[in-house]
């Protein structure tokens, strides 16, 4: 497996998938051939039938602010490599001097024409989960000691800043109101959420209250093209900062605990998307909220120290009740049901920390299971409820 950095990577929303791998290929495409005077960019499958929404065409032209092009969107052909695809054909003096397709394949990584995986260095020689827990077992050391050893020693300042990052987006989506762009008229509510304190408010309302409003505000500030992380996707940035930020405040846990429980995480969700994947556009939303569950029910385990067996039955649990999980963005914004969609799996991470303390000697399907289970289930999913916005919500709403 690659790094974890490849899980966090810190940009502007609204799309890992859509907005900032596109970039990150114009970039890239620009750069070989950076004597072109003009650039032609098309967009096929997802990138061209939601690109709109996601603003990847925004993305792409202040790429390439600096050189004449054009974006064409696609929406006919067929993607038999990735349904993320984009090609770039350069021109100098109107003869074509270069042509590359690049593939978003989730999570802000992309892959250019010819390209495998195997390419990218591996910091991890393991695989699976399994794999990984008997190593860990059989030299008792926790899951985070493992990936410190394997990341080198600028790993933690890594996650420090990927930490700040995460709360910067808590804290300013908190301080905004108004609407969000796109169209929809959908008005933030991450403040609306965090003010509402009641006298009489239960210790559980309480807690609904303030892990929503914290991925509400994370979401929102993805939403409005703000800076965020990917945690594994832009589309389910707000899970994994809303538990960490609501437990951190209730029992004091240091940074240093937070970033053990980021770098646990950041393996489960880099164990997702070897073995599977966290692109929406490929699965469905089962791979990204599902994944970003999975990473922030793990955190939550290895915040309050608990076993590798309890960290894994509560990822196991947390994915595999988002099996299914179509992705069907209204209008291919990262809004409806986008936004609404991180608070409840922030939620159900915490119900996952809980069973996990209680039943995971009971467990019956393995991570690993789970996982393959999910890319499975994505791949029977119908092209309609994979990012094309063409099915479910994305069909039906009338705004």
């Amino acid at each position: 497996m690659k790094s974890i950095k490849s899980i966090y990577k810190i940009g502007l929303g609204p799309s890992s998938s859509h907005t900032m791998a596109p970039s990150f290929a114009a970039a890239r495409f620009f750069s070989m051939y950076s004597e072109a005077d003009y650039i032609k960019v098309t967009l096929f499958g997802s990138l061209a039938k939601t690109g709109k929404g996601h603003g990847t065409d925004r993305a792409i032209s202040e790429t390439l602010a600096d050189i004449k092009h054009d974006i064409f969107f696609d929406c006919e052909s067929e993607t038999p490599v990735h349904p993320n695809t984009v090609e770039f054909i350069a021109f100098k003096s109107n003869e074509e001097i270069g042509k590359k397709q690049f593939f978003s394949i989730g999570g802000g990584e992309i892959l250019a024409q010819g390209e495998t995986t195997n390419k990218t260095k591996i910091v991890y020689k393991e695989k699976s989960f399994t794999e990984i827990a008997n190593l860990c077992k059989a030299q008792n050391i926790r899951l985070s000691d493992y990936v410190f050893e394997r990341e080198g020693d600028d790993f933690k300042s890594y996650l420090l800043a990927v930490w700040k990052t995460m709360q910067n987006a808590i804290n300013e989506g908190l301080s905004r109101s108004g609407t969000l762009p796109g169209g929809l008229s959908v008005e933030r509510k991450a403040q609306f959420l965090y003010s509402q304190k009641h006298i009489d408010e239960s210790p559980q309302t309480r807690e609904n209250r303030l892990v929503c409003s914290y991925a509400f505000a994370v979401s929102e500030q993805n939403a409005d093209c703000g800076v965020i992380v990917t945690a594994p996707t832009c589309g389910s940035c707000g899970v994994l900062p809303a538990v960490l930020k609501y437990m951190q405040d209730k029992n004091n846990f240091s940074d240093d605990d937070i970033i053990r429980a980021l770098a646990v995480a950041g393996l489960i969700g880099n164990i997702v998307a070897t073995n599977a994947s966290i692109s929406g556009a490929e699965c469905g939303c089962q791979a990204e909220i599902g994944t970003a569950c999975s990473m922030a029910s793990a955190a939550l385990c290895e915040l309050f120290e608990m076993g590798i067996d309890q960290i894994e039955y509560a990822a196991e649990v947390a994915m595999e009740h988002h099996l299914g999980l179509t992705c069907d963005p209204v209008c291919g914004l990262v809004q409806i049901p986008c936004i609404e969609r991180n608070a409840v799996a922030a939620m159900r991470a915490i119900n996952a920390l809980s069973l996990a303390n209680f039943l995971y000697a009971s467990r019956k399907v393995s991570f690993d299971v789970v996982v393959e289970t999910m890319y499975q289930t994505g791949k029977d999913l119908s092209h309609l409820y994979r990012e094309t916005s063409e099915g479910g919500l994305a069909r039906l709403y009338n705004k």
